[in-house]
């Protein structure tokens, strides 16, 4: 498990191979050097290195990625439209007692509603920052009737409708349409994917580290080859991205000629150029973050191991 005072000091490292140059990582003296065309041009201290994201078509050794997974590194490699295509995830094994726990929990109710609770506030706090009107009828109503849940189906009601007026009232000013998870329908939908996918491998990769199977949820039902737990805890952060992305139209740093419609989708016109850019802006967002990120981790896998002495924690957007 790492500990605070490591986390602190670790950050986020994004790699970009540009198409028409042989790109390579390799190992060096406990560093990860990047090589294009056969010249060194950068490099950085693996234990300043929390998770990788490689962008890109790129050679990495077998000597660098046994020290990640050995530093307890994770490595996500993305096509140039910023979709994880695969990873080598580090994690801490042999957790049997939280494992134990999670797979024996009675009260996934209790943390789900927590968890949905948490989300709906953060996203009221997100219109408040931002001024918008919004229905409040709709938000003081999840509130009571969480209050009260009697199954998952009803607090998937509330949380639905809650999440409806949040997205239309947040995005009012950007002709939003709904919120079409990978269907990349729009612009805005595109860079909301973009940004859930970092945050929910930033999330995994965490918990990994914790000892956590990311496939066991409390809110997100086992289902094959989904992440459940991943799922779960990331949905109280999730106004995070939405509020970054908004902030992103306001300052103009979006831009339509930046994005090509092709095949029923939107994607990036100039694929390496353009995905760099919006990348950096949702990783630095991340970044930002990390510390608040890791201490409601830590607290959540606090509460997996006794709760009867901590309570379900809380992400404070």
């Amino acid at each position: 498990m790492i500990t605070f005072p490591d986390f602190k000091e670790k950050r986020i490292l994004s790699v970009h191979a540009e198409y028409g140059h042989d790109s390579l990582l390799q190992l060096t003296n406990d560093n990860i050097r990047f090589v294009r065309n056969g010249e060194a041009t950068n490099q950085i201290s693996c234990h300043l290195v929390f998770a990788i994201f490689i962008i890109g078509d790129i050679s990495i050794t077998t000597a660098l990625l046994k020290k990640l997974t050995a530093q307890g590194i994770s490595v996500f490699f993305l096509n140039q439209n910023l979709a994880v295509k695969a990873s080598v995830m580090a994690e801490t094994g042999g957790n049997y007692l939280l494992r134990q726990k999670q797979y024996t929990e009675t009260n996934d109710l209790v943390i789900s509603t927590g968890i949905v609770q948490n989300k709906i506030a953060n996203q009221e706090k997100v219109l408040k920052k931002y001024k918008k009107t919004y229905s409040e009828k709709v938000f003081n109503n999840a509130g009571k009737m969480l209050k009260s849940v009697k199954d998952r189906e009803q607090l998937l009601g509330i949380e639905g409708s809650a999440g409806k007026e949040y997205f239309q009232s947040l995005f009012s000013d950007i002709d939003w349409v709904r919120r079409a998870p990978q269907t990349k329908e729009d612009i805005s939908n595109l860079l909301l994917d973009i940004g859930y996918t970092y945050l929910f491998n930033y999330c995994d990769a965490l918990l990994r580290l914790f000892g956590f199977d990311t496939y066991k949820g409390y809110y997100h039902q086992l289902f094959f080859q989904r992440k459940s737990l991943v799922c779960d805890v990331m949905e109280p952060m999730r106004p995070l991205i939405d509020y970054q992305l908004l902030k992103s139209f306001n300052l103009n740093q979006i831009k339509e000629k930046d994005f090509v419609f092709k095949n029923g989708r939107f994607e990036f016109k100039n694929g390496y150029k353009t995905s760099k850019v919006y990348s950096a802006v949702f990783l630095e967002t991340i970044n930002k973050r990390k510390e608040d990120i890791y201490t409601y981790v830590l607290g959540f896998y606090r509460y997996a191991m006794d709760d009867q002495k901590h309570k379900l924690p809380k992400f404070d957007i």
